[in-house]
């Protein structure tokens, strides 16, 4: 039987699963109205028999090891179950649903374990070390020797090299910290629609745009209430409404209702997922011979050891604080005889920084409706660095209604692949934004990249603009830098495509990209107002410039304070990890440590909802934002030094980096870019931080 196909039940015949089968469509895009939630698990299953088989084989090779027959092998091997993965786990994060929430489950344990089978093949793990011990005399290029020590690491990480007993321990721990962590997100996602604040009175939303009170209304209804309002909360402790709801009290109650999730005792609570996670990564840690879960993860990524990046951690810590001293005496004065909570703050910094505005800012969304920023500004600044050109399709069977697809092609006009853009919320989508590759590209495979980029926008009622508010202007384009690096990918080997690269990286590209949001050449293309047409006005376009061009202290300290808590999670050791009986004790005295307790400004995501550490792929890593900003904020300056929005920066730029991947030492190419080692007194300038 080939790839793909069961026994149709009852019947002679094989049919083919449609998770599996080649769709014929654009770029292979999956047939999303082709498959239902029952062809998953039969196609998880099927896929990963058939990678064992492909895996048993290279094992089984009486050939001396190669680095063909072993280590490429291994890469090309387990292309259906790539596919799966990438057309599931796409759907699960944007769109899902109990049935879904299912199999993922299911699958977080059964991929774990199938991994796991791979990884401690010993016959296999020791041809990879045959070769790894051989790399030098190989002959072999850069990308395909980052690959052998690549494999070689993931299996030694994954215990290959453990005693029988310690292996199986390994297996334990891993499968149960899969399950884990994909409970944690499915609950996040379930206390965040569950905490949503009813208001009952309209005027109670005064400060609300005419927009976010209908969808407020409307977010009512479909949750089932008859009268009010709701107030959906998104990923992040700060919500953005907090900026402009005038009523204080209002404040109050989205602020707490934000800053509670997830411990409120109910089923939702996640505080004893956090406890058992912690634990278990801290003694597969200790298996691996690590101090700590911290050190385990970042000597696989561009920080050199814990120690830098707690170096670099405290001096922005001190740094921040004294800047939000000075912040916070400035918003007293401001305000006057009005008390300033946690709750307020954000609505304080916004009413300060509109009073010091050389025009009002108030209209400045007006001028930023999403599908003229997407195509005469995102797409604008992409086209104009890259050459790439955007076509919308319209008649392909996407994973649903709101979702959007455009084929990219270079400067050439020749296809390099499909990007989709699912920009509104919904229930079923978790919080945040993101980039996801259902296909990743690779020149081995002949494969081109789909690449999805993921927003929570509230959706407009049928006829009105979605109009975009400065944050979301930025996530728009920053989501983007994600996709590029995507789309520009121009690799030999699929795990070495566009975003797999180190975690303190990967958000590098996406950092950059920021920059141009209000540049004002971009600016100036997409810029026009929703209802006239008419181009924004040049004092309000610096104006916007000059509001955006320093990150408030608010801003900075509730970042740190989250990259500091993670740190503190994963700096424990066994013992110190099985001490800890209480979430929120260890939490304050982790801040407290790092000189950043503050009852006004709570970390961006308190231990509960921090979906990025115990639900995703940033334990130990969120520092990786700030870490990558180093990087940016220099690139940035060379950017503008080189002529700034100019096609041979743009070439330069992706030759150095988009394209690269992990084939590449991402900091060796970066360097070659900019000719020397990155600095970090742009990132303190940038940030409001500098001496």
């Amino acid at each position: 039987m080939t790839e793909g196909e069961t026994m149709a039940a009852g019947q002679g015949a094989t049919s083919v699963n449609p998770v599996l089968v080649h769709s014929g469509l654009p770029y292979d895009l999956p047939d999303f109205r082709s498959i239902s939630d029952d062809d998953f698990l039969p196609a998880f299953t099927s896929a990963m028999a058939s990678h064992v088989a492909e895996v048993e084989a290279i094992a089984a090779e009486v050939a001396a090891p190669t680095f063909v027959n072993t280590i490429e092998a291994l890469e090309l091997s387990g292309r259906d179950l790539a596919r799966a993965s990438g057309i599931f786990f796409n759907l699960v994060g944007p769109d899902t649903n109990p049935k879904r929430n299912e199999i993922s489950q299911e699958l977080s344990t059964l991929l774990t374990d199938h991994a796991n089978t791979i990884a401690m093949n010993q016959v296999l793990f020791e041809r990879i070390s045959d070769l790894h011990a051989r790399a030098d005399d190989l002959g072999l290029t850069e990308p395909q020797r980052r690959l052998l020590d690549k494999r070689y690491r993931e299996s030694v990480r994954a215990g290959a090299g453990l005693p029988a007993d310690a292996q199986q321990e390994m297996r334990e721990i891993a499968s149960r910290l899969a399950y884990l962590t994909t409970t944690f997100s499915q609950k996040i996602l379930d206390d965040t629609n569950e905490s949503a604040v009813l208001v009952g009175d309209a005027t109670d939303l005064d400060g609300l745009s005419a927009g976010q009170i209908a969808a407020a209304r409307r977010a009512a209804i479909e949750a089932g209430h008859e009268n009010g309002h709701l107030i959906t909360l998104e990923l992040p402790t700060s919500q953005s409404v907090l900026t402009e709801l005038a009523n204080a009290d209002v404040r109050q109650r989205v602020f707490e209702a934000s800053v509670n999730r997830c411990a409120r005792g109910n089923e939702h609570d996640t505080r004893d997922l956090v406890l058992e996670i912690v634990r278990l990564r801290a003694r597969r840690a200790e298996l691996l011979g690590y101090r700590d879960h911290a050190e385990f993860v970042i000597a696989e990524q561009t920080a050199p050891n814990p120690a830098a990046v707690d170096d670099m951690l405290r001096e922005l810590n001190a740094s921040a604080m004294r800047a939000g001293g000075r912040e916070l005496t400035r918003l007293t004065e401001f305000a006057g005889d009005v008390p300033i909570g946690p709750a307020d703050l954000t609505y304080w910094l916004d009413r300060e920084k509109r009073s010091q505005a050389s025009v009002p800012l108030d209209g400045f969304a007006d001028y930023c409706e999403l599908d003229t920023v997407l195509t005469r500004g995102v797409f604008h600044a992409a086209n104009t660095l890259y050459g790439l050109r955007f076509v919308e399709l319209t008649d392909l069977p996407l994973y649903h209604p709101d979702v959007r697809a455009w084929e990219v092609r270079d400067d050439t006009g020749v296809g390099i692949g499909l990007f989709l853009g699912d920009f509104y919320a919904r229930p079923s989508k978790r919080g945040g934004a993101w980039m996801n590759n259902i296909v990743d590209q690779s020149s081995v495979l002949q494969t081109h990249p789909i690449i999805v980029n993921v927003l929570n926008l509230t959706k407009p009622d049928a006829g009105q603009p979605c109009l975009l508010t400065m944050d979301q202007l930025t996530t728009l384009f920053h989501e983007f830098g994600h996709a590029l690096h995507g789309l520009l990918s121009s690799v030999e080997y699929p795990s070495q495509s566009g975003t797999s690269v180190p975690r303190d990286f990967v958000e590098f590209p996406s950092q950059v990209n920021e920059m141009w949001a209000l540049h004002p050449e971009v600016l100036a293309n997409y810029a026009r107002h929703h209802e006239t047409g008419e181009p924004i006005p040049a004092e309000l376009a610096e104006a916007a410039r000059e509001s955006a061009g320093t990150e408030s202290a608010h801003g900075t300290i509730e970042y740190l304070a989250a990259s500091s808590l993670d740190l503190a999670w994963h700096r424990l050791s066994v013992s110190e990890a099985e001490a800890i009986a209480d979430v929120e004790t260890f939490e304050s005295q982790a801040l407290a440590d790092a000189g950043l307790h503050t009852e006004l400004i709570p970390p961006r995501y308190r231990s509960a909802y921090f979906n990025h550490i115990f639900g995703g792929g940033y334990s130990a890593g969120y520092y990786s934002y700030i870490w990558s900003e180093v990087l940016d904020a220099e690139t940035e300056q060379w950017f503008l030094a080189e002529g700034g929005l100019q096609r041979e920066n743009g070439r330069r730029f992706a030759d150095a980096t988009l394209s690269r991947g992990d084939s590449v030492d991402p900091l060796v190419a970066h360097e070659g870019l900019i000719g020397r080692r990155p600095r970090i007194d742009p990132l303190l300038r940038r940030r409001g931080l500098a001496a």
